[in-house]
This record gives structure tokens, C-alpha cells and sequence, in this order.
């Protein structure tokens, strides 16, 4: 293990040598280890009504942002405030402070329908109890809110003193090993030692935590978690990403039968073991979509007018598009007809991104209506850079564009527009550079308050 583990290390060094881009994508499914009172109390309500008195609060009460908020709301609703406020001001009453409590909600957002006084309060109140300071109690569970959704006060002790360990270990200037003691029980003994192995590779405070609170039972093993993270490992994955942990979940996860079944599937397809290795590096999640999901996606891809070679080539740059299913991708292609493009030009767009037929009806007429209509960018300039569906209305979309139309106003970029992606493609400071820090500082100044105004950084 002391070898793995050294393997890890030197791989974080390497990336780091080569300034290799570190990214976090949020794919980890969160623990459904609620106690019985809360999962009696979980009523969610699909109403228009109560999706939007959701959002408002949310933006009201915590002061998230709008599309946060619309993203919480499709994990839980409401429709009064009576109990949401009742949760607010009890994690208020114990200390937690306001970027704490949108950080306990927006993890965490089931706690606002939970009962205060008999489900979260007594919880709070006992972690109190057992001696933890104020402190100590709201950093660790703003860390890990979904303690407060465990079972028995035996298991809420064992993982609250596990994450509170943790963060104290991390905030020494050295690199610190755990000292908890491993409980009785070999579950539980083998979820520790695994946690403190990963921990040893440098794997991030949010990812240990997200492992141990988790249902997948990753860490549970012994042998067989050593065998996964030794492939993982090999495999090249850094330990300080998110993807790591996902490869190294689904390797733990599907048997040796498993695989060869999908690798089989995958060669009927036109692609060779090599190919679907490397596609699991890059994407992990792929591996685990069954056969008929599979044969499912390439043939529609297929009877929407793209040939085999052009849909092994949209699987191959974005594997993930197994995860839309047939009537999503039917009806994504339908919407771009409807906004006047034509088939052609949709296969176009799947080409170069495939990722385009997996957005919402509602995003993709808001982004298009934007770009077409506010910003006069016809609608051939989107087939020929589709990648604008994929970027953020109100960081990027937005602000950028605000800064042409007043550059437009002034005359100070000719007559013609300038081309979408020299306009949203590159990076801020590039943009920065290129249309607002080259004038004079009177309008510098007077770009840059627009570049920032409502933008959410």
C-alpha cells in the first residue's frame, strides 16, 4: 500500500510539473442515509406554485442566485416558509453564520423540510452534548450537512468525530495521519483505514467527505477496494480531481462479468478495447450505461441523419451523450428546427458538440433568442460555434455582451459585429485585454462597471 500510495503522490507532482489544468465536476451521488423522520417528512411537491415560492426563497432568505436556486428547487420544494424558517434560525440559534447555512442548504437542501424541533435540533443538540465547541460543530457540518441525516447516535458520532479530525489534520502546516481509533466492526473499520489510505494520496477534503457519507459502499471493502485503487492509480488518474474518485467508484463497482459484457458491446460498435480505455479515462461514467442504453443512443444518432462514422466520432468526443436518452435527443433536434435551423445544420452542430442536444427547451430558445436577437449574430454564426449553448448566460453571455453593444454605441469597433468567438470563446483576461483595457482610463472604468454588473462570479 505504502507504495500505491507513493505512486499517487508522484503523480499529483507530475501534474503539477507540467501545469496540467486541475478540474472539479460534481458527479457523486449523495448519501439516501436519512433517519426515519426525515423520510417521512420528504413530500416533494412538483407544483409550478411551489417550484417558484421555492426559488424566491431561496434567493431571499439565503441569497443564492437565481439559477441555484432553480437548480435546488428540482431536489426540493415547498410552499410556505414556516418550516424553512424554523431550520434557518435553529442553525442561527447554534452559531452558524450565513455562508455557512447556503452552504448546509445548497449541499444539503432536504434539511429545509425537516422537522426542527424533533429531527434536526436534537442532533445538533447532541453533537453539542458530546463536547464539540461551537466551532467545531459548524465547520464540520457545514463541511459534511448530511451527518445530520444519518441513523443512530452512535453512527452520527463516529463520522462527525472522522470529518472534524480530518479538517483539524488539514489545518496543520504539516501533512498530519489520522490518530481516530478504528471501531469495532469491520464495515466501519475498513471505511476508516480506506478514507485515511486516500487521504494519504492527497485526495481533497470534499471528495473524502462525499466517500464517506456515501451509500456506494467504495471504501467498505478491503481487498477488493485495494485491487480498484491500485487500477485507478495505474491508470493515470490524479488523485487531487473529482474524476478520480468516480473511476475509482465505478471500477469497485462493476464486475469483471460487467465489463466484458459493455466491451463487447463496444466492439460491435466499431471501437477497440484501447478506445474505450481511453474514453473511460476521459470519461468515467460512461462505463456504466447498459446495453440497451448503449445500441439505444447510436441508433438514434444514427436514424437522425448522422452516418456510423460521424456517431462514433460524436461518442468519441463526448462519451457522455449515452446519458441523454431518445426522446431528449428527438426532442433538442426539434427545438433547433423550430428556431429556424436546418437539419443540416443541426448534424453540424452535433458534430462539433455533441453536448448541445442535452440542454434544456428553455435554455437553448433563452441563449439562441440572446445571441440572434439582442446581439443581431445570425443564426449560422451559432452552427458554426455551438459551443455558446454551453456557456453561462450570466457569467460569460451576458457581461461580454454588454461590453460590445456599448463598444458598438461609442463606434469604437466599426461597423461590424465582431465574430461570436473571438467574442465569448476566449478567456476573461483575454477578453479584458482585447475590448475593454486598451482604451483610455476614463472608459476603462466605465466598461469594467459594466463587465461587473449583476455578473456572478
Amino acid at each position: 500500500m505504502y507504495s500505491l500510495i507513493h505512486h499517487g503522490r508522484r503523480f499529483v507532482e507530475l501534474q503539477k510539473c507540467h501545469n496540467l489544468r486541475i478540474f472539479v465536476q460534481n458527479g457523486f451521488a449523495f448519501s439516501n442515509s436519512f433517519s426515519s423522520a426525515i423520510v417521512s417528512d420528504v413530500r416533494l411537491r412538483d407544483s409550478r406554485k411551489g417550484n417558484n415560492f421555492t426559488v424566491s426563497y431561496l434567493v431571499d432568505s439565503l441569497g443564492l442566485t437565481k439559477k441555484l436556486a432553480q437548480s435546488i428547487s428540482r431536489r426540493v420544494s415547498f410552499e410556505d416558509k414556516c418550516n424553512p424558517d424554523s431550520v434557518l434560525s435553529l442553525f442561527r440559534s447554534y452559531g452558524f453564520t450565513d455562508s455557512q447555512i447556503s452552504s448546509i442548504i445548497t449541499d444539503y437542501p432536504l434539511l429545509l423540510i425537516a422537522d426542527a424541533e424533533k429531527v434536526v435540533g436534537p442532533k445538533l443538540q447532541f453533537l453539542q452534548s458530546r463536547g464539540a465547541s461551537r466551532s467545531q460543530l459548524t465547520e464540520t457540518v457545514s463541511k459534511v450537512p448530511k451527518i445530520l441525516g444519518m441513523k443512530g447516535d452512535k453512527t452520527i458520532s463516529r463520522y462527525f468525530d472522522l470529518v472534524k479530525e480530518i479538517i483539524e489534520a488539514d489545518k496543520s502546516s504539516e501533512f498530519q495521519k489520522l490518530s481516530l481509533s478504528l471501531p469495532q466492526g469491520s464495515k466501519q473499520e475498513n471505511k476508516i483505514r480506506n478514507i485515511s489510505v486516500l487521504r494519504d494520496l492527497r485526495v481533497p477534503q470534499r471528495l473524502l467527505f462525499s466517500l464517506i457519507i456515501s451509500d456506494h459502499h467504495v471504501c467498505c471493502g478491503k481487498e477488493k477496494f485495494e485491487e480498484s485503487l491500485k487500477k485507478v492509480v495505474e491508470m493515470g488518474f490524479d488523485p487531487t480531481t473529482s474524476k478520480f474518485v468516480e473511476a475509482l467508484r465505478i471500477v469497485y463497482g462493476l464486475s469483471d462479468k460487467r465489463l466484458e459484457e459493455n466491451f463487447k458491446v463496444y466492439k460491435r460498435l466499431g471501437l477497440t478495447v484501447n478506445d474505450v480505455w481511453e474514453l473511460f479515462k476521459k470519461c468515467p461514467g460512461f462505463l456504466v450505461y447498459s446495453e440497451n442504453r448503449i445500441v439505444q443512443t447510436f441508433e438514434t444518432l444514427k436514424r437522425c441523419g448522422l452516418l456510423e462514422d460521424e456517431v462514433l466520432l460524436v461518442f468519441k468526443k463526448n462519451p457522455l451523450c449515452l446519458r441523454t436518452s431518445e426522446q431528449k435527443i428527438l426532442n433538442s433536434i426539434e427545438t433547433f428546427l423550430g428556431l429556424g435551423f436546418t437539419r443540416d445544420e443541426v448534424m453540424m452542430m452535433i458534430k462539433c458538440f455533441p453536448h448541445c442536444v442535452a440542454y434544456s427547451e428553455e435554455m437553448v430558445k433563452e441563449k439562441i433568442n440572446f445571441v440572434v436577437k439582442k446581439m443581431n449574430w445570425p443564426l449560422k454564426a451559432i452552427t458554426l460555434f455551438p459551443q455558446v449553448l454551453g456557456y453561462s448566460m450570466e457569467k460569460r453571455i451576458v457581461p461580454r455582451c454588454n461590453i460590445i453593444k456599448a463598444l458598438m454605441s461609442k463606434g469604437l469597433l466599426g461597423s461590424e459585429l465582431p465574430s461570436i468567438s473571438s467574442v465569448l470563446a476566449c478567456t476573461d483576461q483575454t477578453f479584458l485585454n482585447r475590448y475593454v483595457l486598451k482604451h483610455d482610463d476614463k472608459l476603462v472604468l466605465k466598461l469594467m462597471a459594466i463587465f461587473t454588473k449583476d455578473r456572478v462570479l
